[in-house]
């Protein structure tokens, strides 16, 4: 909360937290607008992170993501429907009202709505997998569509979303945030004993009594309330619940969940609160920070498991 376009003395950040004397405009920077951007990015990084973690362990993938049932790529296109198609069609009133946040979140669980549907019908998880990323490459075809004859405005005001921000949520934005980032870690400590299980693999698992169908709808309800709310919020923010979960594992070296995830929640705090400093710091989206970060993890962990897999 000291580290910003502004330069405030880690004493007067105590002050303004603790009601000491202090200027009025440094206590509403720090209490306003650096305190509420320091509590997002703590609850995105434990989220993001968390939600990875479960993606990767439910379909055995060392790159898998919380986005990558479509979650992002949903938001996308309900913020472009949003900021792109409202002014092409002459939509206005309570569609504009809406807000970014509420189209994002809508697209969000549209898309998982439809993702949970196709899970009911095919058992086969790898092929659900499958369909996540063919529906969400045809999503992003539509957005682009929507890009190609949107106004210069709007396109501009898109662009900036997808990098996203940790800086536009709103005091009354955070207490929706907040219940729903909570509830969707409180299922994932719930759905620990499953992830376990689903270590040794579904077939293994299943003979062990787990309960394939509801083990999903639980990693799909929890991982909706974490990536889902922080998309919304925060725009679709990239690597970090890829990157971070491999990370957990090398820290902790552990595969139990009971460690991994609130290790998972700690580590993804952290590493989101150091992204944010250094994006301040050079003035850069939190996007190009969190892939400049996660990029090298991804390419070791892709490295070390060809180099098992030989």
């Amino acid at each position: 909360m000291a580290t910003g376009t502004v330069n405030i003395a880690m004493s007067q950040v105590i002050a303004a937290l603790s009601g000491g004397e202090c200027p009025p405009a440094i206590a509403k920077i720090v209490v306003n607008i650096r305190l509420v951007k320091a509590i997002v990015a703590l609850l995105a990084g434990a989220a993001l992170t968390v939600s990875g973690l479960e993606m990767q362990t439910l379909f055995r993938n060392p790159l898998a993501g919380p986005y990558v049932l479509g979650i992002s790529s949903g938001a996308s296109l309900g913020v472009a429907i949003f900021v792109l198609g409202a002014p092409l069609i002459g939509f206005s009133g309570y569609l504009v009202s809406f807000g970014v946040a509420g189209a994002a979140w809508t697209g969000a669980a549209l898309v998982l709505a439809v993702m949970a549907l196709v899970a009911r019908r095919i058992g086969n998880i790898m092929v659900i997998l499958i369909l996540g990323i063919m529906f969400s490459s045809g999503i992003s075809a539509i957005v682009q569509v929507l890009q190609y004859l949107s106004h210069e405005d709007a396109l501009k005001t898109f662009v900036i979303w997808t990098m996203g921000s940790l800086g536009d949520v709103t005091f009354s934005q955070l207490s929706i945030a907040l219940p729903a980032i909570f509830a969707g870690l409180a299922l994932s400590v719930v759905a620990v004993k499953p992830l376990n299980m689903l270590l040794l693999g579904e077939d293994y698992a299943c003979s062990m009594g787990l309960n394939p169908g509801r083990s999903r709808a639980l990693l799909f309800g929890s991982t909706t309330l974490l990536a889902g709310t922080v998309t919304a919020f925060c725009g679709p923010i990239g690597f970090v619940g890829m990157a971070l979960p491999h990370v957990a594992r090398m820290l902790f070296a552990d595969a139990d969940h009971r460690v991994l995830i609130p290790g998972c929640m700690l580590l993804g705090a952290d590493v989101m609160l150091l992204c944010d400093i250094i994006s301040k710091f050079f003035t850069v989206p939190i996007n190009a920070i969190t892939a400049l970060l996660g990029i090298p993890v991804v390419v070791l962990v892709v490295i070390k498991n060809r180099s098992m897999a030989a």
